[in-house]
């Protein structure tokens, strides 16, 4: 199992450089770029300072959800207010819930362009949304600080002798199986024709933001796949019997 760093459209290969140094310093080693503007680059290493393993071993990718694909566990980073409210933690709770999380599955911590931060596309992806508390109305952090940060309570969490978290009973659902299961929702909701009541067409992400929030382990999952497939299983039957 292993804790990923994920930086969603960096633009500066210094920043990059500066996050593996940060994610080294704290013990983690796996580090995911998606659509990074320059890199491999050579102010990336330098900034790196030692850390050219991390860099070296760095995975890139060009859409988002294949960072994340096999993480049960996926934690956003955001300074900004969204039109959705999220569940918010601080960085020392969302280190215990990763620490908790590592044990059975894959986590990622996700960060976004130094331009624009997360996406709410991205954020619908994530169980939770992580906020580093600044002094005064200046929250904007240096994408090296706020890495240093995270990964600085993660380390204290989950070093040797840190307090022992109890392992999850299941596996969470990866986010590749979750994005299946709304694929499934969705399609089922068009088939009895549930229309959206919500206002403003939102009712999926907000289908999102409640499981997301639940942390659906494997088990859970495929019950609501069951349920799913048999009221189309049910739906089916009534129709023929109905042309019959």
């Amino acid at each position: 199992m292993s804790i990923r760093v994920v930086l969603v459209d960096p633009n500066h290969p210094g920043n990059i450089g500066a996050v593996a140094r940060a994610m080294k310093n704290m013990g983690l080693s796996e580090l995911h770029l998606v659509r990074p503007k320059a890199f491999p680059h050579a102010e990336a290493t330098a900034r790196a300072s030692g850390a050219d393993d991390v860099l070296d071993a760095a995975r890139v990718h060009e859409e988002f959800d294949d960072a994340i694909a096999d993480c049960g566990f996926v934690v956003g980073t955001s300074a900004r207010k969204r039109y959705m409210s999220f569940d918010l933690v601080e960085p020392r709770e969302c280190a215990q819930l990763v620490a908790e999380a590592a044990q059975v599955g894959n986590v990622a911590i996700v960060f976004g362009s130094e331009k624009y931060g997360l996406l709410n596309v991205e954020l619908s992806r994530c169980h939770r949304l992580v906020t580093i508390p600044t002094a005064g109305d200046y929250a904007s952090l240096n994408l090296g600080m706020a890495v240093q940060v995270i990964a600085y309570e993660i380390m204290l969490a989950t070093r040797a002798g840190a307090p022992a978290m109890p392992p999850p009973e299941v596996p969470f659902a990866t986010a590749r199986e979750m994005e299946l299961l709304y694929e499934h929702f969705e399609r089922v909701l068009e088939e009895i024709d549930f229309r959206d009541r919500t206002g403003g067409g939102h009712l999926m992400a907000r289908i999102r933001r409640l499981f997301n929030r639940s942390r659906l382990d494997q088990n859970e999952m495929n019950i609501l796949r069951g349920i799913l497939t048999a009221v189309q299983s049910r739906r089916r039957t009534a129709g023929k019997t109905a042309s019959s």
